[in-house]
């Protein structure tokens, strides 16, 4: 078992993205109203709607190659899967962390970074 650490940030981020997509698919409305709230001074205000989709659909496809890749790694160490699915882990959280700077939430930015770490390092290890 030499791909133990992978697949745990694997299904780290995996049960990340499940569960905030799980809440935006479900709570749509809630997540909008809050974030066009959250958006209203800055150039997103009028795109809340198209950008929480495209969030959504992001997080979808991480949770999706992250399990996936997870289990390529338990099967035959292989790390296409799971090497997608971190690289998509960091794409949609450098989203998320670009939506929280222009609102200027900086609290909210700093902790998408605790979750940029370990997306990194698993870029790095997969790769």
């Amino acid at each position: 078992m030499n791909n133990v650490a992978s697949i745990l940030i694997l299904i780290f981020l995996a049960i990340t993205f499940l569960q905030s997509g799980y809440d935006k698919l479900f709570y749509w409305k809630d997540n909008l109203d809050w974030l066009k709230g959250h958006f209203s001074k800055t150039p997103l205000k009028n795109h809340v709607p198209l950008a929480l989709a495209h969030v959504l659909i992001m997080e979808l496809l991480s949770t999706i190659l992250c399990c996936l890749g997870a289990i390529e790694l338990l099967l035959n160490s292989g790390r296409m899967f799971g090497y997608y699915g971190a690289v998509f882990s960091c794409i949609t959280l450098l989203m998320l962390l670009v939506g929280q700077r222009l609102a200027k939430d900086y609290d909210g930015a700093r902790t998408i970074v605790i979750y940029f770490i370990p997306a990194v390092m698993a870029v790095y290890w997969l790769n």
